[in-house]
């Protein structure tokens, strides 16, 4: 394995802001993962995945582990489902894809989010209805710490919205993820966009489900290598009753959506343009003419320009609906 040192980071984030990383490597197995973080133990450390979750502000004075484990195994299977192991550093929409294409089902919905696998059970990413985490049976991961092998259950994972035990702790480094899929697949209503995009098609199938979801966001959502971004910037907000009906009497229009535990679910994208903010732009940095939900680059290579203005969003929708809005993209 080859240890860098002084690596410039800005091809590393779809953000495209510079930094660099004082120490970098991509380990390609457990083994040699383990040997960084036990070499490099009194070090700080990042760890990179595809970089679509995170830009930079500032230089790393650490090590930034970028995990390298492919491969795609199938573990087990039966007439009903198959259990496929995917390695933390394959592309995220190629791996739907290969499901999709062998006819299993669970993962179509959230096709084309730019990612990697190792980063899918982090954020349980979700798009669409679904959460990775109605999939995963296993995730494999090494602790930053000791550079000791872990294995967790769905349970342990402890997922939430957007959330993880390896979000919350930034413990571990994940090598690979286990992941349940349905060899059967019938279309439930989920989402209005979807349901819209499908219409006049009585029994979609699992390809025209992808291939949907891929026309509506390519329709909605910018190109990161014509316009960098990080795809949804902020999570919708989970409302208390309270707050539900305070927001209500501001914004009678605003959209509710049942989030269980007496919580109910709100569209950061639509406080965001309720606020003035959807299309604007400031200097190098703005938010996408199609959707508020999305901060853009239109050139700035200082990733403090776009937390200045992330924080102006977050300002402007406090003062007018009493929101905080919380960003999904870490902010280094």
């Amino acid at each position: 394995m080859t240890i860098r040192y002084n690596v410039q980071l800005q091809p590393y984030n779809s953000f495209r802001t510079r930094a660099s990383a004082r120490i970098f490597c991509e380990p390609q197995t457990v083994e040699e993962l383990s040997e960084t973080i036990r070499t490099f133990s009194e070090e700080k450390k990042l760890v990179l995945g595809a970089g679509f979750n995170l830009f930079f502000t500032r230089d790393f004075d650490g090590v930034v582990i970028k995990p390298g484990m492919r491969g795609i195994t199938t573990l087990a299977e039966n007439d009903e489902y198959i259990d496929i192991e995917a390695g933390a550093a394959e592309e995220w929409d190629q791996f739907v894809g290969f499901s999709v294409s062998h006819g299993y089902s669970g993962l179509e919905n959230l096709s084309l989010i730019p990612s990697s696998v190792g980063a899918s059970p982090i954020q349980n990413i979700g798009a669409y209805g679904t959460e990775v985490k109605d999939t995963i049976i296993r995730v494999k991961a090494v602790n930053i710490c000791s550079g000791e092998y872990h294995e967790f259950t769905n349970e342990e994972c402890a997922f939430g919205y957007r959330d993880s035990i390896f979000k919350r702790t930034g413990r571990y480094v994940i090598t690979s993820v286990v992941y349940r899929l349905s060899k059967t697949f019938a279309y439930k209503e989920k989402y209005v966009d979807l349901s819209r995009e499908l219409e006049g098609i009585d029994v979609p199938t699992l390809s025209q489900v992808r291939d949907a979801i891929i026309r509506i966001r390519t329709r909605k959502l910018p190109d990161f290598n014509l316009l960098p971004n990080a795809g949804s910037f902020f999570k919708n907000p989970v409302l208390t009753m309270d707050e539900k009906e305070a927001l209500r009497k501001i914004l009678p229009d605003a959209p509710f959506y049942n989030a269980g535990d007496n919580g109910f679910k709100t569209s950061a994208a639509f406080l965001i343009e309720k606020a003035g903010y959807k299309g604007r732009r400031k200097g190098m940095v703005g938010t996408y003419e199609r959707h508020a939900l999305i901060i853009v680059n239109y050139g700035t290579e200082n990733g403090q320009e776009i937390a200045d203005f992330m924080e102006e969003i977050q300002q402007e929708v406090k003062r007018q609906f009493g929101i905080l809005l919380e960003p999904e993209v870490w902010i280094f």
